[in-house]
């Protein structure tokens, strides 16, 4: 099963509120104001500030 389309445009970054973008392997989550990244597993976005990781620490798939 991918992660749902229509449930991503729904998301907002759980900080700032601002859009997210699906990173390309549909692992994560981005939020370009923040420069954070929220993790998708098992297809499902984990959207809490402190399970969010820095752009600069992400290394894809975990």
């Amino acid at each position: 099963m991918a992660l749902n389309k229509e449930l991503v445009k729904t998301l907002a970054c759980p900080q700032c509120k601002g859009s997210l973008t699906v990173q390309p392997a549909e692992d994560g989550l981005a939020c370009a104001v923040c420069k954070k990244i929220y993790p998708v597993k098992d297809d499902i976005p984990i959207m809490l500030v402190d399970q969010a990781i820095a752009e600069q620490e992400w290394t894809g798939s975990k």
